[in-house]
């Protein structure tokens, strides 16, 4: 038997197959929900899956009559998505999950029913101005924090950060269950503050290449002494009057942005931290070792920091997985 995950997001799609717990072929189609919110038709997204999902089983070689089970989480479920799902209420982990997998019929993209797993929401019963921070969703991170805690054999209580164009921040209880999280747009606002502002000049709209940790540690003490806005004019002020380079400032830049992100974990009233709590975080090296950096100097963390590299990839679709062997869909007998 083979499994196809889908993982859909804002601006792309991937799908993989899968034979036990390894990949034997992908597929990937730039496209996702904001073709969506932006046409107003689903026909882009809906052509996209199909052609990401006919590659992948073309190169895995999956024959008409072979037994498959068609997978699919992310941002596939949501209103701009192609079938959706209502968020399942925090806390939520394996067993919910499982539980709240829906079945459905899309012919338009295969001729197989595919599962969808739901998204997850914090639960804040009467939002308004006052608890309104306490808020956040996720759709797709929630496989991914499954496949973290069952491939590196993760057990909470612990805080695990996804750093991104929209990084996500989750915090997971003892029972490996996810009881909230937090999203910033802190890779966004760096990317939007390196190339759109009067900034790209003296960066020439370039992000570190590597990690100068006294800049960055430099960026992120003036941004919580003085705030962001400030802090970013202060990279123009250095590009004219000192002879730092550009991967200096741009840490600087960086370090800057980050500590915005850094603060929110501390205070944030979706995530509740504690200072002893340890703290994993996930993705590009540079950005990892960053958040890393600016966490161990920070007095607030005083539990372990761990580091999980981009080593460990699919990490949606191995979640997507064990959540469906869970809901009884997939047993290990069937994938060997």
């Amino acid at each position: 038997m083979y499994a196809i995950t889908i993982d859909t997001g804002t601006t792309n799609t991937r799908v993989n197959v899968w034979r036990g717990n390894e990949v034997v072929a992908e597929a990937f189609q730039p496209v996702g929900v904001r073709d969506t919110a932006i046409t107003g038709s689903r026909q882009k997204l809906t052509q996209g899956v199909k052609t990401a999902i006919e590659e992948a089983m073309r190169t895995a070689n999956v024959k008409t009559g072979d037994s498959v089970v068609i997978l699919a989480s992310g941002m596939i479920t949501s209103n701009v998505g192609l079938y959706e799902i209502p968020h399942l209420p925090a806390p939520a982990g394996l067993k919910e999950l499982a539980a709240a997998m829906v079945k459905a019929e899309l012919p338009e993209i295969i001729d197989q029913p595919i599962w969808f797993v739901p998204g997850i929401k914090n639960n804040v019963p009467d939002l308004n101005l006052e608890t309104c921070e306490m808020m956040d969703v996720m759709r797709g991170e929630e496989v991914e924090v499954v496949g973290i805690t069952q491939k590196l054999q993760l057990e909470g209580p612990a805080v695990l950060i996804l750093p991104g164009s929209h990084s996500k921040v989750v915090r997971i209880d003892g029972d490996n269950r996810i009881t909230g999280c937090m999203t910033t747009i802190a890779g966004e606002l760096l990317d939007v503050i390196t190339k759109q502002t009067i900034l790209a000049n003296a960066l020439q709209s370039s992000f570190a290449g590597e990690l100068e940790e006294a800049v960055l540690l430099k960026g992120a003490a003036y941004a919580e002494k003085v705030g962001l806005g400030r802090t970013c004019f202060t990279v123009r002020i250095l590009d004219m009057f000192s002879d730092l380079s550009i991967n200096e400032k741009a840490n600087f830049l960086l370090g800057a942005v980050l500590q915005a992100d850094i603060l929110a974990v501390k205070n944030s009233g979706a995530l509740n931290v504690t200072p002893l709590l340890p703290v994993v975080v996930f993705g590009k090296e540079l950005l990892r070792e960053a958040l890393i950096a600016l966490i161990k100097h920070d007095p607030f963390f005083t539990g372990p920091v761990h580091s999980v590299g981009n080593e460990h990839k699919a990490l949606a679709g191995f979640g997507a997985l064990a959540i469906a062997r869970e809901r009884g869909i997939l047993h290990n007998t069937q994938m060997a």
